[in-house]
């Protein structure tokens, strides 16, 4: 499959840079969520915990990568920007595709409500993912693949862009779907836009579903209890019934309420059906056992029937890692509502239409020439990196990607002067959805083939290097050596052009965050 070369976006590779420094699993005290992280010496961010919590390696205060690239003078390959990767010895790029959106959802209620998001729940590859894309779709099953870039001011600096993307569908298309709804009504379910939003979205999503669909609906909080066994959509009167009688009680099992859920959808597999489980939740479990891989390890005998997850999280307050988890290692996805205009697209529109999948265990690889390119690094995908040679090795898992979905990956690349020639080559792999046959994609890119300026590349990936700007800065306060102001500056010019709300929405929100740190 031979796709067009990927542009690299110019004079952001600084933001991309930090972008991919910061944000790891350790969380923040206090009111740290309530503003932006502190500066130091110089304006400089004052890290939140260890290096080694952060996910960084640590290269002491002089680092030259958080100067400003003007004063950085040239970079000794021997004193890399921390989690720059040298391709001489790591040449491979190798993750697991991720089409999660509910880091940039959860950071945007944040915003709205006055009060910083927490920057270890800052994922910059979610941001990216959360605006539409353009690239071609493939004629059938699996991916295209579109490789762009531009240079950054200093002409030595690059971001790439690879861009994958299935081929769409549409609710009547689609084969039926068997759908087990695990929805959580443990006590803390009863604050506002929890139960009460979940409760509306799934009376939404019956009137949309299909006739030939099958829902089970199964309620948890101290323990589990099936309140609808795989019914056909003949009998909505039955589900809403259900739906009708979720009330808020107990604790949160979420345990009892996975294995439960997981044992209808097994019971009521159907070959020629998408059967999937779906997960409401805030996410806050407090019986049984709480931990991701305990949870999975005791649905594992079920979900191995290909049978797919999505969580769905709720509330001001939520697990998010727990329920990020769940989804990146039970073949599922993640996504976040905080509203009833965000549940109606998830369950009115999104769901219906990307039910069924079009890829099993979905990876991509990007192989830098050394020749060419001096340092790269992955702007997120910290969860979902793999080596090198899981890539072929179709028994470790990859994503699940339903149709006309986009997943987009940005790399922050440092060129060697005056080198010329092959770039990168970008390669996604996955599995038929029903056959488990592997299949691969490529497409190449040359140092030519780059966009000259950043700000002079197609609007769509000017939009991504902004949105993940935005993540990178709000995570540590590295951002490509752009503040909040110059990025707000560049998308609301990007704003009038991209004809797009989201991106007028991404505009406001950097405005909103600037009033808030």
């Amino acid at each position: 499959m031979k796709l067009r070369p990927f542009v690299a976006a110019a004079g952001l590779i600084g933001l991309l840079t930090l972008a991919a420094c910061g944000g790891g699993p350790g969380g923040s005290n206090g009111d740290s969520a309530q503003r932006a992280p502190a500066t130091g010496h110089a304006g400089q961010p004052v890290p939140t915990g260890s290096p080694q919590q952060r996910g960084q390696t640590q290269t002491g205060p002089a680092d030259p990568a958080e100067r400003p690239r003007d004063e950085q003078g040239p970079v000794d390959p021997a004193e890399r920007p921390r989690d720059e990767q040298d391709p001489a010895k790591a040449q491979i790029s190798t993750f697991a595709l991720d089409v999660d959106t509910a880091s940039y959802t959860y950071a945007r209620r944040a915003l709205r409500e006055g009060r910083w998001p927490e920057p270890a729940r800052i994922r910059p590859e979610e941001f990216v993912n959360a605006f539409k894309q353009d690239y071609p779709e493939p004629s059938g099953d699996g991916f295209t693949v579109h490789v762009d870039g531009a240079r950054m001011p200093s002409r030595d600096e690059a971001v790439l862009r690879v861009g994958l993307r299935t081929r769409g569908s549409d609710a009547a298309s689609r084969r039926p779907a068997n759908l087990t709804f695990v929805i959580d009504v443990s006590g803390s379910m009863g604050e506002p836009d929890r139960l009460d939003l979940v409760k509306q979205a799934l009376r939404t999503l019956l009137d949309q579903l299909a006739p030939g669909d099958q829902v089970s609906i199964v309620s948890f909080s101290d323990e589990a209890e099936v309140l609808a066994s795989m019914t056909p959509l003949a009998a909505r009167s039955e589900l809403r019934g259900a739906v009708d009688r979720l009330a808020v009680q107990g604790g949160t099992n979420l345990e009892a309420g996975m294995v439960a859920g997981y044992q209808e959808a097994y019971k009521a597999f159907r070959p020629a059906a998408t059967n999937r489980v779906i997960l409401l939740s805030d996410g806050l479990a407090n019986q049984g056992n709480t931990a991701w891989q305990a949870i999975l390890d005791r649905v594992k005998t079920y979900a191995g029937k290909q049978i797919t997850l999505l969580t769905v999280g709720v509330g001001r307050e939520y697990g998010d890692e727990l329920m990020e988890q769940l989804a990146d290692n039970g073949d599922g996805a993640a996504v976040y509502v905080s509203s009833k205009e965000e549940a109606d697209k998830v369950f009115a529109t999104q769901l219906p239409a990307t039910i069924e999948l079009r890829a099993r265990d979905a990876k991509a690889q990007v192989v830098f020439n050394p020749s060419v390119v001096e340092g790269y690094r992955l702007i997120g995908y910290e969860n979902r990196a793999l080596t090198a040679d899981a890539f072929r090795d179709d028994s470790r898992d990859g994503g699940e990607i339903g149709p006309g979905h986009s997943v987009t990956a940005l790399y922050s690349v440092r060129l060697k002067p005056g080198a010329t020639g092959q770039l990168a080559q970008a390669t996604v792999r996955w599995q038929d959805p029903d056959s488990r046959t592997p299949a691969e994609a490529g497409e190449s890119i040359a140092s030519g083939d780059l966009e000259g300026s950043v700000w002079d590349a197609s609007v769509r990936l000017q939009v991504d290097v902004v949105a993940a700007a935005f993540a990178g800065y709000m995570r540590d306060r590295q951002a490509f050596g752009l503040d909040l102001p110059a990025l707000g500056e560049q998308a609301r010019r990007l704003a009038g052009t991209a004809e797009d709300p989201m991106v007028t929405e991404l505009a406001d929100l950097i405005s909103m965050a600037d009033s808030v740190r």
